[in-house]
């Protein structure tokens, strides 16, 4: 029987060769990424069956590299393995489409369970986080990153990485002057007077570690 098949994305090593040991009897790992872009990039070239990833990841943040995917293929399945604990992450992720959301800290066992239910079609929150994730709408704590469009938050993780202008407008394909009105227009709707304040942020909200 053709066991199913999951790509890792984690930019620390020692936790995808972990997962690797916990994962490998029952699901056939298909591959390891260390960054949100090439998350993407092997996504589209391997099809798995269930990604599991970080939410943290260099160059593009899990649930951003999640949301691309989406548009390609609405029924791709991601699993986030994290450790924050803020339900307001797990609420983000599940609005981008995940299909789970693990603690890093969580019995192992979790992490089997959620991949399972991924490949059913049905969500998994770790318990720990269930009773604040569903909670009804009025009760939410309002998201500032909902604020941002998708590119906006791509060239603050970007920025907060310590990339220039210039390196950012390559990457993306932007020319320098695209990049800055991003950044500025970011700050202005943030309520932001600079750049440390913007790295801060994007520290906070899980963009970059």
């Amino acid at each position: 029987m053709t066991k199913p098949r999951v790509l890792l994305a984690d930019d620390h090593r020692m936790v995808a060769e972990g997962l690797k040991g916990l994962l490998g009897e029952e699901f056939e790992l298909v591959g390891i990424v260390e960054d949100g872009r090439a998350m993407v990039a092997e996504a589209r070239k391997l099809r798995p069956d269930v990604i599991v990833a970080d939410i943290s990841m260099p160059l593009l943040n899990g649930i951003d590299a999640l949301a691309l995917l989406k548009r390609d293929d609405p029924d791709i399945r991601v699993v986030f393995l994290t450790m924050h604990r803020d339900a307001a992450y797990a609420r983000r992720a599940l609005e981008a489409g995940a299909s789970g959301f693990v603690l890093k800290h969580s019995a192992p066992a979790e992490l089997v369970l959620a991949v399972r239910a991924a490949l059913q079609g049905r969500t998994f929150i770790t318990p720990d986080l269930a009773a604040d994730v569903f909670r009804t709408a009025k009760d939410k704590v309002p998201d500032p990153l909902a604020a941002l469009t998708p590119r906006q938050r791509e060239i603050l993780q970007l920025l907060a990485e310590g990339n220039s202008a210039k390196k950012i407008a390559v990457a993306l394909g932007l020319s320098p002057r695209t990049v800055e009105f991003h950044k500025y227009t970011v700050m202005d709707t943030l309520g932001m007077e600079n750049s440390a304040e913007l790295i801060r942020f994007a520290i906070k909200h899980g963009l970059v570690q």
